[in-house]
């Protein structure tokens, strides 16, 4: 027997997955309103991490800026009293004791330290390192630096670069000279291992000259020897510059 569809029966299922208009737009709305929470908690969160790290650079730079000052201050307290008397001074900005006086340091054109100059030393290396080594300071040093300095002058008859590379050569054997006069020192044995983690002699040529106001080499005062410390500082201030280039990448 054959069956026959009828052609008028009315189809009256509704399709599961079919969505109304006003459907399609709530649930449209719905992932709108989400994204946008998600998207201002995220700019909330950056802002209070950049607010973070504006603290952090902030203590950074007022540690770094109270630790040299009250460095300078207690070199100063200690060593006013003679800086005249050695024809030295202190610098504020690099924290060094330069001695200025060459025809005390040296003889012209030689590396042994004078007489004169080891006096001076005997009395000034000792109290120096006694400061640097006290509990405010000592975490935060980072090098003690010998730095011997000449003029740009050597002869007449050699040329601007020979006369820098020989002045280099005499520079860093005076530095050496010097390190290892302070070293036998006898009020500093007791750091001396201490001492050869951070004192270190560097040799500069002319390449730091001190120059009048004009702008005019001081032949005299370019031949020095300076004591020079160094704190972590370049280690905070390396910090700052993350942490900038964080807060730069996130502008």
């Amino acid at each position: 027997m054959r069956r026959t569809l009828s052609t008028s029966k009315t189809i009256t299922d509704e399709n599961p997955f079919s969505l109304s208009l006003g459907d399609l737009m709530a649930g449209l709305l719905l992932i709108f309103i989400l994204v946008l929470s998600f998207v201002m908690l995220d700019l909330m969160e950056k802002e209070q991490r950049d607010d973070e790290i504006q603290k952090v650079l902030l203590k950074i730079f007022t540690d770094y800026v109270k630790l040299r000052g009250d460095l300078y201050l207690a070199l100063e307290n200690e060593f006013k009293e003679d800086l005249e008397e050695w024809d030295a001074v202190l610098d504020r900005e690099t924290l060094s004791v330069r001695f200025r006086e060459p025809e005390v340091l040296f003889e012209q054109g030689k590396a042994e330290v004078q007489d004169d100059f080891k006096e001076i030393l005997d009395d000034f290396f000792p109290r120096y390192i006694q400061i640097l080594k006290q509990p405010e300071y000592v975490n935060d040093i980072a090098e003690i630096r010998i730095e011997g300095h000449t003029s740009s002058e050597w002869s007449e008859v050699v040329g601007d670069q020979e006369a820098y590379i020989l002045n280099m050569e005499l520079s860093q054997n005076r530095t050496r000279s010097v390190l290892q006069y302070v070293l036998q020192i006898p009020e500093i044995h007791g750091n001396r291992v201490w001492l050869q983690q951070y004192l270190t002699a560097n040799g500069l040529s002319s390449s730091k000259l001190i120059t009048h106001p004009a702008g005019v080499e001081n032949i005299e005062e370019s031949r020095r020897v300076e004591f020079r410390v160094r704190t972590d500082a370049e280690q905070q201030l390396e910090k700052i510059r993350e942490l900038e280039g964080v807060i730069g990448e996130k502008l």
